[in-house]
């Protein structure tokens, strides 16, 4: 693969006794869409405030586009876009008050601010607000402002931290599509704790909790693990626990009630087939086979929980 964009090797952070982020490490590629989630107070703000420059770590080393953030944090900072959860806007400015300024502060020479205003107002979606006061503008429209800022000196990486927080459920899938755009032509660190927005947008999630990174792996290994693995099943006259244990690929097995079993199993070895041919041939009078479906949340508390999941990974 090539070389990373934005490399953190054993990032640490302490706030008094509180070790908020605990010997963080991963990278991010060019065009990828990382996905940072975590519970409220995992320790996802600290790193994305460390990770833009904000916030210094007690330990640890961040290299963006090849750059040093602690040795040369010009350089570094550069090539990164920052969205805080609370957007940093001067809402007594317009728009184009207010993105001019962006143009400026990030060094953009003054023959290109123009162009580089105009082309964030037609990607962010505001052209219709331009002359508008931000601070008169809804929450979504101020949350493309913000956006708007971090992508306006075409950086390498953008950091997304919490970008669809306290928004309608109109301006949330606006802002998502927003993010999507972006994706295409930079790369995306996004926090949150909204598991489908990782779901939605995301090529690689990383969860973290109590400041340390608990899974990292493609959202397609995520979604694996959220296949089906467990059968209920329902036997007017079924056999001994023993008999459903034997069946291949069987891992273990739930008695419910009298009739009713859940069976777990390996995903590469589904039990539905015999099932189906034992209880016709062994007159078990079967009356439900239904494959459980685990969800994106279900999946996440495992790990939380630090419980193995289901491909046998630990959390």
């Amino acid at each position: 693969m090539s070389t990373p964009l934005l490399k953190a090797q054993s990032l640490s952070r302490q706030y008094g006794n509180q070790l908020a982020v605990n010997d963080l490490s991963f990278e991010i590629f060019q065009g990828e869409v990382l996905g940072f989630l975590g519970p409220n107070g995992a320790g996802k703000s600290t790193t994305m405030k460390m990770l833009s420059g904000n916030l210094a770590p007690n330990r640890g080393q961040i290299t963006i586009n090849g750059f040093d953030l602690i040795e040369n944090p010009k350089q570094a900072k550069a090539h990164i876009g920052y969205l805080p959860e609370q957007p940093p806007l001067y809402k007594e400015l317009s728009v184009r008050e207010f993105l001019n300024f962006c143009a400026k502060i990030n060094q953009i020479p003054n023959s290109n601010i123009n162009t580089a205003v105009d082309t964030v107002i037609e990607r962010c979606g505001l052209s219709q607000v331009t002359k508008r006061l931000i601070a008169h503008l809804s929450k979504g429209y101020q949350q493309r402002v913000g956006i708007a800022q971090a992508i306006i000196h075409t950086p390498s990486v953008v950091i997304l931290d919490e970008p669809t927080s306290g928004l309608d459920p109109i301006q949330i899938i606006e802002i998502r599509q927003l993010i999507r755009d972006i994706a295409a032509e930079h790369s995306v660190i996004l926090s949150t704790h909204i598991l489908p927005e990782v779901q939605t947008l995301c090529d690689r999630v990383q969860i973290i909790n109590q400041g340390q990174l608990l899974f990292s792996d493609t959202i397609g290994n995520l979604s694996q693990q959220m296949q089906t693995s467990s059968l209920l099943l329902t036997l007017l006259s079924p056999p001994n626990i023993e008999q459903l244990n034997q069946f291949h690929g069987v891992l273990s097995v739930d008695v419910l009630t009298d009739t009713q079993f859940r069976l777990h199993y390996h995903p590469d070895n589904n039990p539905t087939e015999l099932l189906l041919q034992q209880a016709v041939t062994q007159n078990w009078q079967l009356q439900q086979l239904t494959p459980e479906q685990h969800s994106l949340e279900d999946v996440f508390m495992k790990i939380i929980q630090n419980e193995p999941t289901d491909n046998g990974q630990a959390a």
